[in-house]
């Protein structure tokens, strides 16, 4: 099972490494998760240098691909040598994206008739790309799932492990990094989030 999780030049790190993070509490044989970038290095857009452990092609293949955020996605989207690389499939792909990672599901036509979730300053950019955007931190039909609000990535991983290892795997990873004395609030607050969508 790999999960790849797109990241590129001025990501958000709360986005790609809480994400990372919370997944990479599934400790089974196979389970595999990885950043995926365009180049063998990214920067964020806060000067943190990060090494890709996957390529774009790779992250094509994979069985789940959460798409991050960041500074320059606008640049991704109008790039059409980078966005011809993304070639997912909602038919065999669990695909999410965080914030402005919306955008690029909406350009690669994976959001026509899906409402979605982003941040504050990329709602105008999706809305513009036709896409609705709901007032809420998270929603998912069938396999495309998006967050708006960094903070919110933990509920696209709690997604991503519940439609992949099962609910009880995702309140355990969920469980595991929430902080101590608030454990079962974080776990229940996560679960009601992403419950109704599975």
């Amino acid at each position: 099972m790999h999960i790849a999780i797109l990241t590129f030049e001025g990501f958000n790190e709360l986005d790609s490494l809480i994400a990372l993070g919370i997944l990479n509490r599934v400790k089974r044989p196979g389970w595999r998760v990885s950043i995926a970038s365009p180049a063998a290095r990214v920067r964020s857009m806060n000067g943190v240098v990060i090494e890709a452990q996957a390529s774009l092609e790779d992250a094509c293949d994979a069985d789940a691909v959460l798409v991050g955020s960041g500074t320059r996605t606008r640049d991704v989207v109008a790039d059409a040598a980078l966005m011809s690389q993304l070639r997912f499939d909602p038919t065999r792909q669990l695909l999410g994206a965080q914030c402005s990672g919306a955008l690029i599901l909406a350009r690669l036509g994976l959001l026509d008739d899906v409402p979605a979730c982003t941040d504050l300053t990329t709602r105008p950019w999706v809305e513009e790309a036709g896409v609705a955007v709901l007032n809420q931190p998270f929603v998912a039909r069938g396999n495309v799932a998006t967050a708006g609000g960094c903070l919110s990535s933990q509920y696209l991983a709690a997604w991503f492990i519940a439609r992949l290892e099962g609910v009880e795997a995702a309140r355990s990873a969920i469980h595991y990094v929430a902080p101590v004395g608030e454990k079962e609030a974080y776990v229940t607050r996560a679960m009601a989030n992403v419950s109704p969508f599975l």
